[in-house]
C-alpha cells in the first residue's frame, strides 16, 4: 500500500471515529435519562483526532500549484482543531453548564468547517489547474 493511500485510510478511519464519538454522548443523553455512563467516546474522539492529524501531516502536496499547496496546509489545520477538541474532552468539568462540551463542540465545528471548505476547493482548484495545462 502506498504512503498516500495509507494516509487517506488513516484520515477516513479517524473521521469516522470522530463522528461516532460526537454522536455517542448525544444518543446516550436521551436514551439513558440524561446520564451518559461511558467515557469511551473521549478515547474514540482522541484516537480519531490523532489518526486524522497523522494522516494530514504525513500526506504533503509536492506539486507547484501554490493555491493547492495552501489548501492542503489549511486541511491539516482542521486536524489540529480536532486535537484541541480532544484535549478539552479530558479537562475536568467546569462549574458552568456544559462548559467543556461547549469548547469541544466549538473546536469540532471549526475543524469540520475547514474540512468541508477544503474538500470542496481542492478538487475545484486541481481541476482548474488541469484545464489551464491543457490550453
Amino acid at each position: 500500500m502506498s504512503k498516500e493511500k495509507l494516509c487517506l485510510t488513516a484520515v477516513t478511519i479517524g473521521m469516522l471515529l470522530i463522528g461516532a464519538a460526537i454522536l455517542i454522548p448525544i444518543i446516550t443523553f436521551y436514551l439513558e435519562h440524561h446520564q451518559p455512563t461511558s467515557a469511551l467516546f473521549k478515547y474514540l474522539f482522541a484516537a480519531g483526532a490523532v489518526l486524522v492529524l497523522a494522516g494530514r501531516v504525513l500526506n504533503q502536496y509536492k506539486g507547484k500549484n501554490m493555491r493547492l499547496k495552501r489548501l492542503v496546509r489549511i486541511e491539516a489545520w482542521s486536524a489540529v482543531f480536532f486535537c484541541a477538541a480532544a484535549v478539552f474532552m479530558f479537562y475536568p468539568p467546569s462549574p458552568y453548564m456544559l462548559g467543556n462540551m461547549r469548547s469541544v463542540l466549538a473546536f469540532t465545528l471549526a475543524g469540520a468547517i475547514i474540512q468541508i471548505y477544503t474538500s470542496i476547493m481542492i478538487p475545484y482548484v486541481s481541476k482548474k489547474s488541469e484545464q489551464k495545462k491543457d490550453k
